[in-house]
C-alpha cells in the first residue's frame, strides 16, 4: 500500500466519518492508502436481523462505503462524485457479536469506471463476505 499524502488522508477520514450513514452505524477508517482502504463496523444490536446475525444491508452498506473511500484516494485534486453502477456481495458467513472489518483495493481505474474488490473479515478472522463493485466517477 502506497501512503497518502497526510493532509488528503485526514480530508478523506473526515468525510468519511463525518458521513450520517456512516456515523448512524459507528464506522471508523482504519486506513488509508493510494487505491485501499481498511474500515471497521462495530459490532451493535441495533445492526442485527431477527435472528441475531448481523443485517446483510449493513454488511452490503460496509463494503460500498469503504469500496467508495478507496476510490476517493485516487482523486486528490479534483471535483468530484461517484455513483455506484454495479455492486454484487457474496454472504460466507453470518457472524454474530463481533466487530467486522472490510478492506478494499482498487482492480482497475479507466477514465469514467473504476472497478473494486472488498473483503469483510470477523474479528476473528473468519471471512464473512466479499464484494465486487463499479464506481463511474462524475468529473464536473
Amino acid at each position: 500500500m502506497n501512503p497518502l499524502d497526510p493532509e488528503l488522508a485526514e480530508k478523506l477520514v473526515s468525510l468519511f466519518e463525518e458521513s450520517s450513514f456512516n456515523r448512524l452505524l459507528g464506522m471508523k477508517v482504519e486506513a488509508v492508502g493510494e487505491s485501499y482502504a481498511r474500515t471497521r463496523l462495530p459490532h451493535a444490536p441495533e445492526i442485527h436481523q431477527t435472528a441475531g446475525f448481523i443485517h446483510g444491508g449493513a454488511i452490503a452498506t460496509l463494503i460500498d462505503s469503504t469500496a467508495g473511500l478507496a476510490v476517493f484516494t485516487t482523486l486528490p485534486h479534483r471535483p468530484k462524485r461517484l455513483a455506484t453502477v454495479d455492486m454484487h456481495v457474496h454472504y460466507l458467513e453470518g457472524v454474530r457479536g463481533e466487530d467486522m472489518v472490510a478492506e478494499a483495493r482498487i482492480r482497475r481505474r479507466g477514465r469514467s469506471i473504476v472497478f473494486v474488490a472488498v473483503e469483510v473479515h470477523s474479528d476473528a478472522g473468519r471471512q464473512v463476505a466479499h464484494g465486487e463493485l463499479s464506481f463511474r466517477l462524475i468529473l464536473e
